[in-house]
């Protein structure tokens, strides 16, 4: 496993949104925290990304590669802010 920042996500993300999201705030489910995509910290390993919140840890953005698709989730985001 790959320990990154959340700009590590922009192409995926581009991919699949057609935007840069890394610039986005999101606002954490778990602490209820606010800040940039690009701040995040990303686990990536050859399955796909999951981006975590640097203070309390809670997943804000999975993105998982199968090949034939890729899917984006926002399990840990409350609230999305395009900046």
């Amino acid at each position: 496993m790959t320990i990154v920042d959340g700009n590590a996500l922009a192409g995926d993300l581009v991919e699949v949104l057609g935007i840069d999201a890394t610039s986005a705030r999101l606002c954490c489910a778990g602490c209820g925290s606010t800040g940039l995509l690009a701040l995040t910290r990303v686990h990536r390993t050859a399955m796909g990304s999951v981006a975590r919140c640097r203070g309390c840890d809670t997943v804000l953005v999975t993105v998982v590669d199968t090949g034939a698709e890729r899917w984006v989730g926002l399990p840990g985001a409350r609230a999305v802010a395009a900046v």
